[in-house]
């Protein structure tokens, strides 16, 4: 175990969902591969009753005392706060010190930056503590941090996604039993290239709009009669909803629990053209049936494969925030540069747009 003074250095990455979206909470399944950009931890431990939080996104650092509750804390520094409080109640000792953030994963776009900083947080603790926690116990920890401590109702997708993620590999997670299972993802080796678009309208779950679609989910499979929509044998079960909402939002979690078994196939095939198929399939399904696109984030789509994309989607919970493309390498260009004038043309902020691949997992 490190010894006081002695820094810790620990990083975590943002995701990227290739397919399977509001199917965490749903016991479903989801394929997400990691993002390059990482969010870093230094942490110096010591033995004081409080951590000294600095980011250099922010000017101020922040106090967190060891005994934080939730409420205490509000912010960016809720996701530090929040990861403290969890420890603690979890029976994990958890030192003072001082703490310097530095993030390379975009906020406010939909690729689990919150996340990142939670699990690279969580890493650098358990490292200079010498703490022995699963992946899946660490998951589970940062999960608790952002549902009780932040108050964000999310699923274990992003923890997931973060802690097991590999070079060149998409995880295939069955949330019904929480196994992740290794996907090849290397399109460049098939001449394909994953493009990110950030659409620059922030990712946000406007007017509780997440919660929203997550309560939807649970009255449906509690209409049925079932623990969650995974249990269900199929769509056609879904006639005996009352409510057309409810019925529209468990029809895209059922056909989305398809399209992610489907995709980890046609990835194991490297079949990049069934895969882009499937990408636009959950696009399509996420704007009309779980009503969680945008207008803009529905455009940038639309008109990657107008332009010759294999298939896009948005990828995240949804109301902003990036789109993802399949691409043949040589139409690369060609899909950025309509993409670009298509927002140009509706006044909108030019995207940013830059190939990216599947990184490695959260780690020192």
């Amino acid at each position: 175990m490190p010894s006081a003074g002695h820094v810790v250095i620990y990083s975590a990455p943002g995701r990227i969902n290739l397919i399977g979206e509001h199917t965490d909470y749903n016991a479903g399944f989801a394929l997400p591969i990691a993002l390059p950009e990482r969010t870093t931890v230094a942490y110096r431990p010591d033995d004081s009753t409080a951590l000294v939080v600095r980011s250099d996104r922010e000017d101020e650092p922040v106090r967190i005392a060891l005994d934080t509750v939730p409420g205490d804390v509000d912010g960016w520094a809720a996701y530090v706060a929040g990861v403290v409080w969890a420890l603690r109640e979890a029976g994990h000792r958890v030192p003072g010190g001082a703490m310097a953030v530095s993030g390379g994963v975009e906020t406010g776009s939909g690729l689990a930056s919150s996340a990142a900083l939670g699990c690279a947080v969580l890493g650098a603790i358990l490292s200079a503590t010498g703490t022995e926690l699963d992946r899946v116990g660490q998951a589970r920890i940062a999960q608790r941090a952002e549902n009780t401590y932040v108050g964000a109702p999310t699923g274990l997708l992003d923890q997931l996604a973060i802690l097991f993620a590999q070079r060149r590999r998409a995880q295939l997670i069955d949330f019904r039993d929480l196994t992740v299972d290794s996907v090849p993802f290397d399109p460049g080796a098939a001449g394909v290239a994953l493009l990110l678009i950030d659409s620059r309208a922030a990712h946000r779950h406007a007017g509780g709009e997440y919660a929203d679609r997550r309560a939807s989910c649970e009255r449906a499979a509690a209409a049925l009669g079932v623990p969650s929509l995974r249990d269900l044998p199929g769509p056609q079960a879904l006639t005996a909803l009352t409510n057309s909402v409810d019925a529209r939002r468990a029809r895209h979690v059922l056909s989305e629990n398809q399209r992610v078994l489907d995709a980890a196939a046609a990835l194991g095939a490297a079949d990049f053209a069934a895969v882009g198929q499937l990408l636009t399939a959950s696009q399509q399904s996420m704007r009309d049936d779980f009503q969680i696109t945008t207008d803009h984030i529905d455009l940038i789509a639309e008109t990657a494969v107008h332009a010759g994309a294999l298939g896009a989607r948005m990828t995240g919970g949804g109301f902003g925030g990036c789109v993802i493309a399949l691409v043949q390498a040589s139409r690369v260009g060609a899909v950025g540069d309509a993409v670009r004038a298509s927002m140009r043309r509706c006044g909108r902020r030019e995207p940013t747009i830059a190939v990216t691949h599947a990184g490695r997992g959260a780690g020192d």
